[in-house]
């Protein structure tokens, strides 16, 4: 009997990264419209450090644009703030801080991971409850991966590992490059808001990457199995 074909797996969705924000009043008021035109499944909201309470504050000015339009709220960091705040989860640099965060977040709330530089670290951080991996951020010096080693990390995971995995993209082309790698997010955030044509021209161009990207890959995988 013939083995029926293995489908692709579903088009990666967007995951925001916010510039840091001091003052959230115009970022509020311009998220809806943003978050209307792409299918951005999460936004990564990056704090300006200052006292917990204006910290706060600032969560709960954005959380409802963010989670009315169907998007959850991360906050980078600050795990401590987030059920304050009303947020959906955190973001934590390393397994030592994600550890740190596990007993505040769960079960109810959603905890990522990145600084993952060995496939160790990111089975480690698997392992230990991560809800999500990210491959591809900058370290402490700005370094970070070539593309091509982001993609194969990413395509690694997906097809070994149940958690989901997101592709950090600095441009459109690793965008395209991180959707066809299997990636089940993709995060963008500077190249976004420093388009000159504004981020919801920049942001529908990433989506259509990812796409672009995707199919690629299902082409390639039908061919494979033709």
């Amino acid at each position: 009997m013939a083995s029926k074909p293995v489908p692709p797996p579903p088009i990666p969705r967007l995951y925001l990264a916010t510039p840091e924000v001091d003052d959230p009043a115009s970022l509020a008021a311009g998220l809806p419209a943003l978050l209307d035109n792409a299918d951005v499944a999460a936004v990564l909201l990056r704090l300006k450090t200052t006292d917990q309470r204006t910290m706060i504050d600032r969560i709960k000015a954005l959380a409802p644009a963010v989670q009315n339009a169907g998007a959850a709220l991360l906050i980078e960091g600050h795990a401590e703030l987030v059920a304050r705040g009303g947020a959906d989860g955190a973001h934590l640099n390393g397994i030592e801080a994600m550890s740190d965060a596990l007993p505040t977040l769960k079960p109810d709330r959603i905890c990522g991971v990145g600084g993952l530089p060995t496939r160790h670290d990111s089975m480690a951080a698997g392992e230990a409850g991560a809800d999500y991996v990210l491959f591809g951020e900058p370290d402490a010096q700005g370094q970070r991966p070539s593309t091509e080693a982001i993609a194969e990390r990413l395509n690694w995971w997906a097809e070994l590992f149940e958690p989901p995995c997101v592709g950090y993209a600095v441009s459109l082309d690793e965008a395209r490059a991180f959707g066809a790698a299997g990636a089940d997010f993709v995060l963008v955030g500077d190249f976004i808001w420093d388009d000159p044509r504004g981020p919801a021209a920049a942001l529908m161009d990433a989506e259509t990457a990812i796409r672009q990207g995707h199919a690629a890959m299902a082409g390639k995988v039908e061919v494979e199995q033709e």
